[in-house]
């Protein structure tokens, strides 16, 4: 059951988000869940500020799932990997966090 919410400052054309919602897809499986259970969500022309200064291209990304993963340096490598070969966007701007969540409905029921 993995939610994966990007927060990214540049804005994306439909491609853009359709290869980025892909490929993230693909990657899920390096933290051991399948893709039949992902949520992705796109949020673009976000503002985000690091180290006092507005960022023109950097991005947020916070991974939760239920359960947790041996496999968060792998998932941390493969997204900023795709960022920076899609949009530009340097490791260096960017964080990811990672939530592992007790509690997880869905479906009018929780697991």
């Amino acid at each position: 059951m993995p939610f994966i919410d990007c927060k990214l400052t540049q804005t994306l054309t439909d491609a853009q988000k359709e290869t980025l919602k892909s490929e993230l897809g693909k990657a899920v499986s390096i933290i051991r869940k399948p893709e039949s259970y992902l949520m992705v969500g796109i949020c673009d022309g976000y503002d985000l500020y690091f180290a006092g200064k507005k960022l023109d291209k950097g991005a947020y990304v916070s991974v939760s799932l239920f359960g947790s993963s041996p496999s968060y340096e792998k998932m941390t490598e493969f997204i900023c990997n795709l960022l920076e070969s899609e949009l530009g966007i340097s490791g260096a701007n960017v964080y990811v966090t990672y939530h592992s969540v007790e509690n997880w409905g869905w479906d009018g029921a929780n697991f």
